[in-house]
């Protein structure tokens, strides 16, 4: 049965995202909320894809957090599932992704046409300067920002150095950060192909109030919840790493 859910869902994938890349390429003489309203349809038709053929499904805690006004979200990263459902919990958002991305067959193509951030990774500090140009630009728009600070995708019980590039546009243009945590490696491994049922907890943390605050201080507090609720919620993930290493034998 896994084996099926996970070819239904590559099919579904086949189908809609060359479809969505010429939908989203022809949709460039719109404005960018025009433009990103078209072109979310993919992630919706995909959630349901995600919730109902692969049967990956999510519960939500912490809804009472989720402000009212544009906010950055900063949040795990472990697969492509928080790309997607990400979408399907928040108001219409932008992520912030490397501008190589553009470059991959029809996903890419379509992508170009949203008003993501999309940043040059090697740039070093001129890097945060194109995610504060361009964020207080989309922030402006009414969209929020999504930024997935470790960088990269991590697998459960597992953590990477946060960067501070949300927490400096934070910083920059006082908005309100939401920090997120997940456990989607559960059931969608990263660089996995087969991906198993279950049900994602999505945790939403308090709002963290930005104004007057160094960028360092938010990115810390952010990780500082994120880490807590992920080993709060998802003990099992860090149970290796809480046991004390045996001395090696003389």
């Amino acid at each position: 049965m896994v084996l099926i859910r996970n070819i239904l869902f590559m099919l579904a994938l086949a189908v809609f995202t060359p479809l969505y890349a010429l939908i989203g390429m022809a949709t460039f003489p719109f404005g960018p909320e025009t433009r990103h309203k078209i072109i979310r349809g993919w992630p919706r038709i995909m959630a349901w894809v995600v919730k109902h053929v692969l049967g990956i499904p999510y519960r939500l805690i912490g809804t009472e957090n989720i402000p009212a006004g544009p906010a950055i979200i900063v949040s795990k990263h472990m697969s492509a599932w928080e790309t997607i459902m990400l979408q399907d919990i928040f108001p219409p958002m932008v992520f912030v992704m490397k501008r190589e991305l553009h470059k991959v067959p029809f996903f890419g193509w379509g992508i170009s046409q949203m008003p993501m951030i999309a940043i040059d990774r090697t740039a070093g500090k001129d890097a945060l300067a194109q995610v504060e140009e361009q964020g207080r630009d989309r922030l402006a728009h009414g969209f929020w920002v999504t930024i997935f600070p470790e960088g990269t995708r991590v697998a459960p019980g597992s953590k990477k150095r946060y960067k501070a590039g949300g927490s400096w546009l934070a910083a920059q243009t006082g908005t309100p950060v939401v920090p997120v945590a997940h456990n989607a490696g559960e059931f969608w491994p990263r660089n996995a192909f087969f991906k198993r049922p279950g049900e994602v907890v999505v945790s939403i943390g308090p709002v963290i109030d930005t104004r007057g605050l160094s960028a360092e201080e938010i990115n810390r507090k952010a990780e500082t919840w994120v880490e807590g609720e992920m080993r709060r919620l998802f003990p099992h993930h860090y149970r290796d790493a809480s046991k004390p290493r045996e001395k090696a034998q003389a």
